[in-house]
């Protein structure tokens, strides 16, 4: 007895289809839930702002407020008295600044709440804002980038690139930062490069999360072969933005001229025997623990490779020292210079 079969009337790739349309109308609905919620805090933080300033409502009020609100519909949450507070200072935060209003509707309200409320001025909140929608930071990523002073370690700009690298991408600036911080790692003062690159390796998603979530991790010891001899790269990523392919050497000791020899061989041999056609050149970063600020401009100044000097620290940045040192080189006009 034979037992046809029906042709299948369908592939697998209408199923992922599918699913697609599913998932981008739910990132859809989500967003407009978000907007319109943002919307709705943004409204009742101006009607409470224009009472205190014009009825001197004051705690007192705010608190009936909340407990109106309570009594009268139980189940809405999120409109305890802080919670009002909050969106009152929210709206006077945002009021007189159009492009940063549009910005947070962008967010959800656990991020903006952060921003605003940790944020010294409107530079450092539209830093975040923008970096949050890019990156899409989870709140406890966000909080971490504040404790590490990502804004305050982004502001002097990446003045330790070589001249090519600037040519190939004159806004890379804003995408690879020269200072980073491992405190994530749990290494001592004292190491070695092995126990660098092994933690680094451990704790991947977090070390991504702090170069950037364009980077995409490609492997370590990355292997390279030129003549009869073998090469290895500590640690190489690939770069979406940049369409490159990033190499990180790294060295736990202080910048030295001849460690960019080594590098240059390295985005040589990737570029000549692993990069594909469409890509842009190899990028280079020397990732050291110390560095003189002088030799590294000195060692960059010719430098014919698209490379950078980047330094790490193992511990939390005194924010209070890095804001004093960003107010010193604003009195001298460095931002203005560079």
């Amino acid at each position: 007895m034979t037992i046809e079969t029906k042709p299948a009337l369908h592939s697998q790739q209408d199923f992922v289809d599918v699913l697609r349309h599913i998932q981008q109308s739910r990132q859809k609905i989500f967003a407009q839930i978000n907007t319109t919620l943002i919307d709705l805090y943004w409204q009742i933080g101006q009607i409470i702002s224009h009472k205190v300033s014009t009825e001197a409502w004051g705690k007192g009020v705010v608190t009936d407020l909340a407990v109106f609100i309570t009594q009268q519909n139980p189940e809405l949450k999120g409109f305890s008295d802080k919670n009002l507070w909050r969106m009152k200072q929210f709206f006077e935060t945002y009021q007189a600044d159009e492009k940063l209003s549009s910005l947070v509707r962008e967010l959800p309200w656990t991020h903006n709440t952060i921003i605003f409320s940790r944020c010294k001025s409107a530079e450092e909140r539209e830093y975040y804002l923008n970096v949050c929608i890019k990156e899409r930071y989870t709140s406890r990523e966000l909080e971490r980038q504040i404790n590490t002073s990502h804004f305050e370690r982004a502001m002097p700009g990446n003045q330790k690139l070589s001249a090519v690298l600037r040519e190939l991408h004159p806004n890379i600036s804003n995408t690879l930062k020269d200072n980073h911080v491992l405190e994530f790692l749990g290494l001592p003062m004292q190491h070695k490069e092995s126990h660098l690159q092994k933690a680094l390796i451990r704790n991947m998603k977090k070390f991504i999360l702090e170069l950037g979530r364009d980077f995409i991790f490609v492997g370590e010891e990355y292997r390279l072969q030129v003549g009869n001899q073998d090469f290895f790269i500590d640690l190489l990523f690939f770069h979406r933005g940049l369409a490159a392919l990033v190499a990180f050497e790294l060295k736990i000791g202080k910048f030295s001229p001849e460690h960019l020899g080594q590098l240059n061989f390295y985005l040589e041999a990737l570029d000549r025997d692993v990069k594909k056609p469409h890509e842009n050149p190899s990028i280079g970063i020397l990732l050291c623990r110390d560095k003189d600020e002088e030799v590294v401009e000195y060692a960059l100044s010719r430098n014919l490779s698209p490379t950078m000097v980047a330094q790490y620290e193992l511990q939390l940045p005194d924010k209070k020292l890095i804001q004093a040192k960003l107010h010193e080189l604003s009195e001298i006009g460095y931002f203005e210079s560079n």
